[in-house]
């Protein structure tokens, strides 16, 4: 048994101080022992250097000598004169201990021997019945405080996790997108869990899984879309909505994907409401990390439920609200179709008949009427693609750099007639800071508009890189597009930089 958390050693800490005290003793230690083999897992102990502590490890085993007894009889010891008692023979008087004389008491938790808290002397007779009488009432303190431990443990677990379900419910039902959604519920997982990562999987058309989110203290960009093939034995539990606990991910053979061997431990969790399979919750720990208890398993297993439901909640709610939007905007398309457009057509037709009207040697009158019909007729334009655009779905907002980006780039196809080609170099997401992303985005809206005005244009290719190295040594976020439109010069091809340092 290994003594866990800061109170509770602590405490055991203080059984060992106060016993030596109260008794006399110049060394006095409280060993932990193993459930099996008796060997000494945890170890206390007051005025022992560290020769001495490495002497104790060996007087204190429970396999041997003295503290032997107190683990098979389960009762206090004490011997007067190690060097004279029958456990002279197995108990050396240990120069670093100055061991003459022994007192030991049992650390009994519900009938079993979990350690034993004892006490040495230099002299013979060292220890009186009343001493030994003291040291039962430390051990059985100190069984009281291991013994609570668990129960203490396993009730602020469960705290902790109902917390951040709760927190996570709140954080769905703000409105964020579906995978905004899905890498809130990862994150919460996956730091509840002690886990190295927290993924979210979700079926494919073609009968697999992909992980369509994730979370980790790393770039998740090597985990999002990596897919567990057809097939695999592991997607008949996955798919049937069953939980699926793995001792060592890098050797199991049910799992196939090829990120495997970064992970040990891990548990596959369904995320289902209602009968319906919304995904999978899979939270991996790094490979020599604990396996997962029966309490980690069944509390996320209910986290994982009430986070299921929360996302169906979430999607409800977004779909109502989007709903609202949309109504509204239809709204606001059909007022501007039918008012502004017509009166801006009417005072069109106006202008273009005085135009024609004006005497013939007023040039200057006509073009002036000229560049007005013009003007008016582009204005015309505009707003009719303001209306196209207020009849499409709202689209969510991303909240990634990365999200942003391709959410730009995206609107801006709808102009340009094709979509841009888009590439990443390094963990933008999380290199890329605010306000730095801010100007990322203004400095990639006038590089889409201004390409959209030169004649030709066919093609934009944008990078974006986090890696790049300024030579004064810093970090820096580049942004490159390059187009294939008619420059002022007349050349076919346009570069526009930007950069910020991080």
């Amino acid at each position: 048994m290994t003594a866990t958390g800061p109170d509770l050693r602590i405490t055991l800490q203080h059984i060992v101080d106060t016993a030596a005290a109260l008794a006399g003793a110049p060394h006095g230690a409280l060993a932990l022992l193993h459930k099996e083999d008796r060997h000494v897992t945890d170890l206390f102990t007051t005025g022992a250097s560290d020769r001495g502590r490495r002497a104790a490890v060996t007087l204190l085993d429970g396999r041997t000598g003295a503290l032997g007894s107190l683990v098979e009889g389960g009762r206090a010891v004490r011997v007067d004169d190690l060097t004279a008692a029958p456990h002279g023979g197995r108990v050396p008087a240990d120069p670093a201990l100055a061991t003459r004389s022994f007192l030991g008491a049992p650390v009994l938790v519900r009938g079993e021997v979990l350690g034993s808290l004892c006490l040495v002397s230099g002299e013979p007779d060292g220890f009186t019945d009343t001493d030994l009488a003291l040291l039962r009432l430390l051990a059985s303190q100190a069984a009281a405080a291991i013994g609570g431990a668990p129960l203490y443990e396993a009730a602020r677990q469960r705290e902790q996790w109902i917390e951040g379900a709760s927190a996570t419910t709140r954080a769905l039902l703000t409105g964020a997108g579906s995978t905004d959604a899905l890498t809130t519920v990862a994150e919460r997982a996956r730091v509840l869990a002690g886990a190295v990562a927290g993924v979210i999987l979700q079926p494919t058309p073609e009968g697999g899984m992909e992980i369509v989110a994730a979370s980790t203290p790393e770039d998740p960009a090597g985990l999002v879309g990596t897919a567990i093939a057809p097939g695999a034995a592991v997607l008949v539990q996955l798919l049937g909505g069953e939980d699926v606990v793995i001792e060592d991910s890098a050797t199991d053979p049910r799992m196939t994907t090829p990120v495997r061997s970064r992970f040990g431990p891990s548990m596959m969790l369904p995320l289902k409401s209602g009968g319906r399979l919304i995904g999978t919750l899979a939270l991996p720990r790094r490979r020599g990390e604990p396996l997962y208890t029966g309490t980690d398993r069944l509390l996320a297993s209910q986290f994982a439920s009430q986070a299921a439901l929360a996302l169906v909640m979430a999607d409800s709610q977004h779909y109502r609200e989007q709903l609202a939007v949309y109504e509204d905007r239809d709204r606001i398309a059909r007022d501007l179709h039918d008012l502004v457009v017509q009166r801006l057509f009417a005072t069109e037709m106006m202008l273009e008949s005085t135009r024609r009207k004006a005497p013939e040697g007023d040039t200057g009158t006509a073009e002036l009427l000229t560049r007005a019909v013009d003007e008016l007729d582009s204005t015309i334009q505009e707003v009719r693609t303001a209306i196209f655009t207020l009849r499409q779905p709202p689209a969510e907002a991303p909240t990634t750099v990365r999200g942003r980006v391709l959410r730009e780039t995206g609107g801006a196809a709808a102009v340009l007639g094709f979509q841009p080609s888009v590439r990443f170099t390094g963990a933008v997401d999380s290199l890329v800071p605010s306000p730095v992303d801010g100007q990322l985005l203004d400095a990639l809206r006038g590089a889409l508009a201004a390409a959209h005005r030169r004649p030709g244009i066919s093609s934009v290719e944008v990078e974006i890189d986090a890696t790049v190295r300024l030579p004064d040594g810093r970090t820096a976020v580049r942004l490159v597009v390059v187009d294939d439109g008619r420059a002022d010069d007349g050349s076919r091809s346009t570069t526009v930089t930007w950069q910020a340092p991080l």
